[in-house]
């Protein structure tokens, strides 16, 4: 370690950072962005006696001209929930483009299962009902396994993954929407529109029930002072911060603008989010099956979207961004239309949202050069070849050529300076990539509880920020940004080492007797046991599976030391040493 670098900061797995350079003398970072950031060094160590370096993968930035198994499985763990043999070898036959073409096209896996049931838990589940009836209508736990059973064997991995981006970026948490048909209608939104239009999503979200309840917009009433009432600003000012624009206005690169002071800019102010607060007035939930009137304030009811009440919606003119002032007298539809409009047409949509799902794909840290070709797709300023010989002018707002431009970037395809590039995966990407590298099975119910030790209860982060902000800062080193580590602690590290030698132990996790369907989760190591008769092709496999074939020299012959660690009369033993120090070390826990 260099004599400079802070002490680690953890024990058994050491993360360390080393000083990447600030801005300015004197200025100063604001909440929600950076401009151009340096990533130095990232290393997690999974023994002390395995003391392995920050892994540098060098790379001169050209377009590769072949598709090799590693840049097929590089491309997919961005693209995936993991490479597997069958798409690696789609892959390579067929090129990126084809495949894009391929998951474009592909219906998605959904929620089975799921139904509305009535709130009130002793009607839904009276007495003499089974001892599940509870889990299974009033927790999230069948839409949170159901999530992870098809992260790791349905087809449509790009709808998944383009999902959970986007619900990781408009969030609604099951702290507070705790019924599995609500979260399921939610996370739908994302689902039935991961390749249509960023306006569509925006819509749809500010007309979920379950964002309706979560944020306070169900219910939303027009201002009426004789009473005290005053309409709530939680969604309003959450779809502008968070949901849509950011705090402070960027160029198309996503770095700051400044004003003549060299001070960023503000997005909005106060006024603008009562604006939106009264534009958002007058809605309410649908009424439920069998109810005999619709009023507002209806209760609560999540398998359609929010209808609106005329006369509970403020009719007065409101200011929203950029001064746009809505006429008085529109109704709680021509409003809600309008404010739509305003913020999806706002220059900021682009970068913002855009540089947030590069984070989730890609790299924590982008060029502000990516994040403008990025956001440049998402204006519809650029011509986007979304494969078979399709090539088109998008519309503002595509998924599929916002999509299509972050992974096939010249930096998401080629070898980027591991100082400045990569991310940690986040827990559910830890543990999928890994299943389906290797050749996994899961019906997703261990593998919830496992997130979940992990810091990521699937569709329950803490609060609204996520269960990290795209901005959480590195340990020790403020200008760089590390979102997954927000969850990623001395606790976490601890009890991946658990999750890794369950997992890795040969032996499955028996299925649970009491979820129809289970199969239990585990990875055949019988391949693995054979070649740890030979433990350098054992090292070899576990680089060309694991690693893309890019883990360092200094990784590889750790992982050869592991494995001979047994004796040779034990091969399933080495083999289990090398698999569980490679899934715990920085260079697979880092994509880079």
């Amino acid at each position: 370690m260099a004599g400079n670098d802070p002490q680690p900061l953890l024990t058994k797995a050491h993360i360390w950072w080393r000083d990447g350079g600030r801005g300015a003398a004197g200025t100063s970072r604001p909440p929600h962005r950076r401009s151009t950031m340096r990533l130095t060094r990232i290393a997690l160590l999974a023994f002390a006696a395995a003391s392995l370096a920050g892994a540098a993968h060098a790379g001169d930035g050209r377009l590769p001209t072949t598709m090799t198994d590693a840049d097929a499985r590089r491309f997919l763990g961005q693209a995936s929930f993991g490479p597997t043999e069958a798409t690696v070898s789609a892959v390579m036959a067929n090129g990126r483009a084809a495949w894009l073409a391929d998951q474009f096209t592909r219906a998605d896996s959904d929620f089975s299962g799921v139904a509305w049931v009535d709130p009130d838990s002793s009607k839904g589940c009276p007495a003499g009902s089974p001892a599940t009836c509870n889990r299974d209508n009033y927790t999230l736990f069948p839409v949170q396994v159901q999530f992870f059973a098809n992260a790791v064997n349905q087809p449509d991995q790009l709808r998944q993954r383009t999902a959970l981006a986007l619900s990781e970026i408009l969030v609604v948490s099951g702290n507070v929407i705790k019924l599995p048909n609500a979260m399921a209608q939610y996370q739908r939104i994302f689902l039935r529109n991961a390749f249509g239009n960023f306006r569509n999503i925006l819509k749809e979200v500010t007309l979920s029930p379950a964002m309706g309840r979560f944020l306070n917009m169900a219910n939303n009433d027009k201002p009426n002072p004789a009473k005290g009432i005053e309409p709530n600003e939680n969604y309003a000012r959450e779809v502008l911060q968070l949901f849509s624009i950011g705090l402070w206005q960027l160029n198309v690169d996503g770095t700051l603008k400044l004003d003549a002071k060299g001070q960023p800019i503000p997005s909005y102010d106060q006024d603008t989010v009562e604006g939106f607060a009264h534009a958002f007035t007058g809605w309410t939930y649908a009424p439920r099956p069998g109810a005999t009137r619709s009023k507002f304030g209806n209760p609560s009811y999540y398998d359609q979207p929010m209808i609106a009440f005329d006369d509970h919606h403020d009719k007065g003119p409101k200011t929203l961004l950029n001064g746009v002032v809505l006429p008085g007298g529109q109704t709680a539809q021509a409003d809600l239309e309008a404010a739509i409009d305003n913020i999806f047409n706002h220059p900021n949509v682009g970068p913002f949202i855009g540089r947030q799902l590069i984070q989730q794909f890609v790299t924590a840290n982008p060029s502000p050069a990516y994040v403008q070709r990025v956001a440049q797709a998402f204006n519809g300023s650029v011509v986007v070849s979304f494969g078979s010989g399709t090539v088109q002018r998008s519309p503002r707002g595509d998924m599929k050529a916002v999509l299509t431009a972050i992974l096939t970037d010249p930096e998401a395809l080629t070898a980027q300076d591991a100082n400045r590039f990569g991310k940690l995966r986040e827990p559910i990407l830890q543990l999928t990539h890994l299943l389906r590298a290797m050749g996994g099975t899961s019906d997703g119910v261990w593998l919830r509880s496992q997130a979940a030790a992990l810091g990521q209860t699937i569709y329950s982060p803490a609060s609204v920020f996520n269960f990290f902000p795209p901005d959480y800062d590195l340990p020790g080193d403020p200008a760089l940004d590390g979102p997954a580590f927000g969850v990623f602690n001395a606790s976490a590290a601890f009890k991946l080492s658990g999750v890794l030698s369950t997992l890795l132990s040969g032996k499955p996790v028996a299925p649970d007797a009491t979820v129809p369907g289970a199969i239990g989760t585990g990875i055949d190591l019988a391949r693995w046991q054979t070649l740890a008769t030979t433990p350098a092709s054992l090292v070899a496999e576990i680089n060309r599976v694991l690693f893309a074939g890019r883990a360092s020299a200094a990784l590889q012959a750790a992982l050869l030391k592991a494995a001979q660690i047994a004796p040779a009369t034990k091969p399933l033993d080495r083999a289990k040493a090398a698999l569980f120090l490679a899934a715990m070390s920085p260079e697979y826990l880092v994509e880079n």
